[in-house]
C-alpha cells in the first residue's frame, strides 16, 4: 500500500459526549458529504473512470483531490476529462491537495500556475496544502513562522485568482516550542482573511490534543475537516467511522464555532481490503448519525 508521506516525496480522543446542536442539526440537512480520493489510493490509479462511478454510486457530493501533476494529469487523466467524469457522477472537487514542498523549499513557483488552473477548471474552492516532507518541517519556532510568511504567500496568489488557499495537518504540527506549538504558530502568523484551516481531526486527537479546545481557541478558523476514526485497539490505524474511539457527535456539534463549511471522510490507514465498500459504510454512520 502507498503511503501518502511517499507519494508525495516521490511525486514532486474520544471527546466527552455532547447532544447535536439542534441548530446545526437544522442546517446540515442538505450538507454535502465528501471524501478525500486518498482513500481509495490504490483503486483510483488504475481506473479514474470507474471509481468515480462508484463514488458517486455511494451518494458522496464532493471529492478532494489527491496525485495531481502538471505533467500527467489525474493519473493519466486530463483534468477537463477529470472534471467531465465528475460531473458524469454528480460529483465537484471543491478542493484539491498539490505538492507545495517546491515551493516551501526553494520558492519555486514551477508548479504552481498549473495548480491554478486545474482548480478553476474544476470550479474548486480550495487549493490545501496536504503535508511538509520531514526535512523541510519547522525546527524552531522561527521556522515555523517563515513557513507562515511562505503560506500567506500562496494565499495571496490563489486569491488574485479567485481561489481560497487552507493548510491541512498531521500531528508533526503540534511539536512544542516552549509554551506553544507548530500549529499554534500556523495559526496565529496565518493572514485570517485569506488562509483557512483544514483540521484532520483524527491526527489532532491522536497527537494528544482537543478539537473542541481549538474550535474554543481559534473560531472561525476551521472551514473544512478530515473525518477518520481512531481504531480502538491500535490508534495508529483508522476505522470505520462510528466504529473507533473519536467522538464525532461532540465534534459536529461544535461545526458552527469551527467555522466548518464541508468535510470529506478519509480512509488514511487500516481499512477494510475492499475501500469503496468501506467508504459507503463511514458514509452511511456520517449520514445517518452525524447530519
Amino acid at each position: 500500500m502507498i503511503k501518502r508521506r511517499d507519494f508525495l516525496i516521490n511525486s514532486g480522543l474520544a471527546l466527552g459526549a455532547l447532544a447535536i446542536a439542534p441548530s446545526f442539526a437544522f442546517a446540515s440537512k442538505k450538507r454535502p458529504i465528501g471524501i478525500q480520493l486518498w482513500t481509495l489510493r490504490d483503486t483510483l490509479p488504475k481506473d479514474v473512470k470507474g471509481v468515480l462511478a462508484q463514488v458517486g454510486k455511494v451518494g458522496f457530493n464532493e471529492v478532494e483531490t489527491f496525485g495531481y501533476s502538471p505533467s500527467n494529469g489525474f493519473f493519466g487523466t486530463s483534468v477537463k476529462d477529470f472534471k467531465s467524469m465528475l460531473c458524469d457522477n454528480g460529483l465537484k472537487a471543491t478542493s484539491n491537495h498539490f505538492d507545495f514542498n517546491g515551493y516551501i523549499e526553494n520558492g519555486s513557483t514551477e508548479s504552481l500556475k498549473s495548480y491554478v488552473e486545474t482548480a478553476n477548471i474544476l470550479e474548486s474552492d480550495y487549493i490545501t496544502i496536504p503535508y511538509i516532507v520531514q526535512n523541510l518541517r519547522g525546527k524552531s519556532s522561527d521556522d515555523y513562522k517563515k513557513l507562515a510568511s511562505k503560506i500567506n504567500q500562496v494565499a495571496e496568489i490563489c486569491k488574485a485568482s479567485g481561489l481560497k488557499l487552507a493548510y491541512h495537518n498531521h500531528d508533526f504540527e503540534f511539536q512544542k516550542f516552549e509554551a506553544t506549538t507548530g500549529y499554534e504558530i500556523l495559526l496565529n502568523n496565518t493572514d485570517k482573511n485569506l488562509v483557512d484551516f483544514e483540521m484532520d481531526l483524527y491526527w489532532v486527537v491522536r497527537s494528544g490534543n482537543n478539537p473542541l479546545q481549538l474550535f474554543k481557541e481559534h473560531p472561525g478558523r476551521f472551514k473544512m475537516w478530515h473525518v477518520k476514526d481512531m481504531d480502538k485497539i491500535n490508534p495508529d490505524f483508522n476505522a470505520e467511522i462510528g466504529t473507533g474511539s473519536i467522538d464525532f457527535k461532540a465534534i459536529f456539534a461544535e461545526a458552527e464555532l469551527s467555522g466548518m463549511k464541508r468535510f470529506f471522510l478519509e480512509h488514511e490507514s487500516n481499512y477494510k481490503p475492499n475501500p469503496i465498500e468501506s467508504a459507503a459504510v463511514s458514509y452511511n454512520y456520517i449520514k445517518n448519525n452525524l447530519i
